[in-house]
């Protein structure tokens, strides 16, 4: 029988200090990131940062962006923001955007926003979304939301979009086209100019996932060009109408705070809604929100003020470092190793099916969560994900003797166990 999670409301108030005891304890079971033991979710770029969020988070805890004629503060905000991210990725001096409360939420707006302009502009009726198989699983979400159907391409060998496939698959109906920079499953840069090029030939919308990657690739290109550059991907792409960015993740923000920019002014408005026809007045929303907290859009200010580039160069140093230390460990144990060629700080760990002896990875996880890490599974092929950020450098050494340890136990050890990369409860 199903258990009820109904329980009856608090009737007397309880006192401050007690409330918060409560939530501290609630925390008992969660993941030790403050200690660099999970690959993903937070991103911790030291104590300096998380001060200066905190502070501008109290700063700005109870502010509302629904309304920036009522918090033009947060206004500002938003403006600064998305002018510096744009100057960061090559924007023209037409480009424009707003803050989001996360990338599955830019994505959404990428998608609604390539439905609207092909219905406009060319009498599009029955919209598609071409995307790898590789793709973030928000797009098949707006899809769904949206009511686009999506034509999915395999990927190659190396993990990139197979652009034959994609060529197919582009036609009259195409509204939207996606690249990913880089896609988040084994962390490798899509050839973004030639999926640009596929877009405009048809006259659709061409969207750069750059969530994980737009405050890495960056100063990953100017701190090491030869080991670190990519292939253009960003809004010096011609064809390239739409890009997203994620402030919380290697942004090293708090959640959540992403943003999403446009080629122009005139692209943009295909995002936003209008409405004028309710007893309430004019409702015009920049996003899928209404109310929107100023507590992250502040916060993120905040960090990216604080660090300025030089901070983002060394935290991208720091986490690419680290990723390469683990790239080189994981491929020197017989029976796993690293799918494709990722430059940057996303790695998958896999059952090496050419060794005498592959290692199941999920027993390998199982082995490596009970030593206190963290990393989410994926599939297919069986998959460890890591994102690497700086948060992990400090213990990386620790995570490379777990992992061998955890090797040899996991080759005795029965099949591990599957986990979601996100879950309902």
């Amino acid at each position: 029988m199903a258990s009820s999670t109904i329980g009856p409301f608090p009737i007397s108030g309880t006192p401050v200090d007690e409330v918060v005891r409560e939530l501290d304890a609630k925390r008992d079971n969660d993941v030790r990131w403050a200690e660099g033991r999970t690959f993903g979710l937070v991103f911790d770029g030291g104590d300096e940062v998380r001060d200066v969020a905190e502070r501008a988070a109290r700063l700005f805890l109870h502010e509302n962006a629904l309304n920036t004629s009522a918090f033009p503060s947060l206004g500002e905000i938003q403006s600064e923001l998305c002018g510096w991210t744009a100057d960061l990725l090559h924007g023209p001096p037409e480009t424009a955007g707003f803050l989001t409360s996360g990338g599955t939420e830019s994505i959404l707006c990428a998608v609604e926003a390539a439905r609207e302009r092909a219905r406009a502009e060319r009498s599009v009726a029955e919209p598609e979304i071409v995307l790898a198989e590789s793709a973030h699983a928000a797009f098949h979400k707006g899809a769904h939301l949206f009511g686009l159907q999506t034509r999915v391409v395999p990927v190659t060998d190396a993990w990139t979009v197979d652009l034959d496939a994609m060529a197919d698959a582009v036609g009259p109906n195409t509204a939207l086209v996606v690249a990913s920079a880089p896609q988040y499953p084994q962390g490798v840069v899509d050839p973004v100019a030639e999926i640009a090029e596929l877009a405009a030939g048809v006259g659709a919308s061409c969207h750069v996932d750059a969530c994980m990657g737009g405050f890495v690739l960056p100063f990953a290109t100017i701190e090491e060009p030869d080991a670190w550059d990519s292939p253009p991907w960003d809004l010096a792409v011609d064809g390239v109408t739409s890009i997203s960015a994620d402030l919380h993740k290697l942004g090293y923000a708090p959640k959540g705070a992403s943003v999403i920019l446009h080629r122009s002014r005139q692209l943009r408005r295909y995002q936003t809604f209008d409405f004028d026809g309710w007893l309430g007045g004019r409702y015009v929303t920049p996003n899928l929100q209404g109310t929107r907290s100023g507590l992250p859009m502040a916060a993120a200010w905040a960090v990216v003020r604080h660090l300025g580039a030089d901070g983002y160069r060394r935290l991208v140093r720091s986490a690419i470092e680290t990723a390469d230390r683990i790239r080189t460990g994981v491929r020197a144990i017989d029976g796993i190793t690293v799918p494709g060629d990722p430059r940057h700080h996303l790695l998958s760990i896999v059952s090496d099916t050419s060794s005498d002896e592959p290692i199941d990875v999920f027993a390998l996880g199982d082995a490596l969560a009970a030593r206190s890490w963290h990393h989410d599974r994926q599939g297919p092929p069986d998959g460890l994900h890591l994102t690497v950020s700086a948060g992990n450098a400090p213990v990386v050494d620790e995570w490379l003797d777990d992992l061998f340890a955890a090797a040899i136990e996991a080759r005795a050890a029965a099949p591990g166990t599957v986990t979601d990369y996100a879950t309902l409860e």
